[in-house]
């Protein structure tokens, strides 16, 4: 009896334990298969090499058994094999990763659908931080573009402490919006993501439903009235040689009671339920549009631009469609240094199920300009505005079709905004608007209606070709009328009569 105690022992206590850890600690579970999960194919490919190389050595030693050198050529061969088996195997995974994620692709030449403008993400941060309560620190921004707000995450410090407020910025098209926040409960809604112990959001997760995990950037927040409401879009893994991430519906934690509820119906839930992070790999994933050595020297597929423009934000613009539909956008050029637009992506930002959302790679012909070159063009058609170098360009979106809209302003005040063409080309390449969307101009006012070239447009004082000199007008700081002589002041009467008239008349053209 005692002897078959003793095995029994032996093999039971392993196995209680891992029952133990599996019944009691579903959280580190769920980790550990997490990172476990993905690094099954690198093991099995290092087994295979190993075993080539081993299988080669012994067929060396058989060879000879009186002589080492046989079996020490073949086992270096058998390295030498097993490595490139290895690494073949680990590459040709993570192209079949690519694959499944590229398979939701969809490539049209059909036009972008319209796309609202936002408040650029810098601005709503900025403004968010003015307004942040004592001891907070900002954990995650993002646009509910169904609400058209944008929402800040902020949490309290301490090491068992949860979230603090949601600060509220309402996108009103200018000025430095009013923040409107809701609080959080701290005896009762005291978890957040990372946190210790009990304070920890995602062993709440894991307690009410194993194998799904998050991203921490992709969590947000929205006030639901008085009621802070933190989303948590979930993912699971899929596969056993390839392993692929998906959707797994979103986690709602209330700020009020401290209540989790997991659900797959996202369709109510305000703001980008769909995993961003997840996007963001679909995204990446058309590289594998093609064959396998297409995706290894990186020839086929579209890839972010490569410039300063929206080093803010680059990709993943949420952003709302005519029909009210958020949708991540991101904006693509062709791989290789080329740096116009070729494609613009468009991915549902709420997706309900557990299926990946549909990707769709919009190609644009002709292509557009770089950013980089619609800046620069918005800087040299509108330097002539007040303090415009103190001005900054913050974001330049598409807009829909071949449209983009730029944002103009200085730290927490949006100013102006600016639209035109992909290609810089036609009647209206750029346009310049204010805050309310009434149009200030399009083009520059560089050598038109008398304007000559610089900084500070002034009348053109060098002769026409045709050798008529334009009349001068008083200077613009001139407000001494009794200066003026009788052809100056009669002349400012006229310009003044025309600039009432056409503006009561809305028919200026600027």
């Amino acid at each position: 009896m005692n002897r078959l105690l003793k095995p029994a022992l032996l093999l039971g206590g392993p196995v209680l334990l891992a029952a133990g850890c599996f019944g009691l600690a579903p959280y580190y579970t769920t980790v550990a298969v997490w990172e476990l999960r993905p690094i099954l194919p690198v093991a099995l490919a290092a087994v295979v090499g190993l075993a080539i190389a081993a299988g080669l050595g012994s067929l060396g030693a058989r060879l000879d058994e009186y002589d080492n050198r046989p079996m020490i050529g073949l086992g270096l061969l058998g390295c030498l094999i097993g490595a490139i088996v290895a690494i073949g195997w680990i590459t040709h995974t993570q192209y079949q990763q690519d694959r499944t994620l590229a398979g939701t692709l969809t490539v049209t030449t059909t036009p972008v659908p319209d796309l609202d403008d936002r408040i650029p993400f810098q601005v709503a941060q900025a403004q968010a931080r003015s307004a942040l309560p004592d001891g907070g620190d900002i954990v995650s921004d993002a646009h509910l573009p169904d609400q058209n707000r944008h929402a800040t995450l902020v949490t309290r410090r301490g090491m068992l402490a949860g979230y603090a407020t949601v600060l509220i910025t309402p996108d009103n098209g200018g000025g430095q919006g009013s923040a409107g926040r809701c609080e959080f409960n701290h005896e009762r809604a005291d978890a957040r993501a990372g946190g210790l112990f009990a304070h920890n959001l995602g062993r709440q997760i894991s307690t009410q439903q194993r194998w799904v995990r998050f991203a921490a950037d992709d969590i947000y927040a929205y006030c639901d009235h008085n009621r802070p409401l933190v989303v948590v879009p979930l993912k699971r893994q899929t596969g056993i040689l390839v392993v692929t991430e998906k959707p797994a519906g979103v986690a709602l934690y209330d700020g009020t009671t401290g209540e989790l509820t997991i659900t797959t119906d996202t369709t109510a839930v305000p703001g980008p339920s769909y995993p961003l992070s997840l996007a963001a790999q679909q995204r990446a994933a058309t590289t594998a549009t093609g064959t396998f050595t297409d995706w290894l020297f990186r020839r086929t597929g579209w890839e972010l631009p490569d410039d300063d423009v929206n080093s803010a934000n680059t990709a993943e613009y949420t952003l709302t469609t005519g029909g009210g539909r958020p949708t991540y956008v991101a904006p693509m050029t062709a791989r290789g240094s080329a740096t116009a637009i070729s494609a613009i992506t468009t991915l549902p930002a709420r997706h309900p199920g557990l299926r990946l959302a549909p990707l769709t790679v919009h190609r644009l012909d002709p292509t557009w300009v770089s950013p980089t070159a619609i800046v620069d063009r918005i800087r040299a058609d509108y330097q002539d505005l007040p303090n415009w170098h103190t001005i900054t360009v913050y974001e330049v979106i598409p807009a829909g079709r071949d449209r983009w809209t730029a944002t103009l302003g200085t730290g927490q005040t949006i100013l102006y905004r600016a639209t035109g063409t992909g290609t810089l080309t036609g009647h209206t390449p750029t346009c310049l608007h204010h805050t309310n969307g009434t149009t200030i101009r399009c083009g520059s006012t560089a050598n038109t209606h008398g304007n000559g070239p610089g900084l500070h447009y002034a009348p053109n004082t060098t002769p026409s070709p045709g050798g008529i000199r334009p009349t001068p007008s008083p200077a613009p700081n001139d407000k001494d009328l009794t200066r003026m002589t009788d052809q100056q002041l009669a002349d400012l009467h006229r310009r003044i009569a025309d600039e009432t008239a056409c503006r009561l008349q809305h028919t200026c053209h600027r």
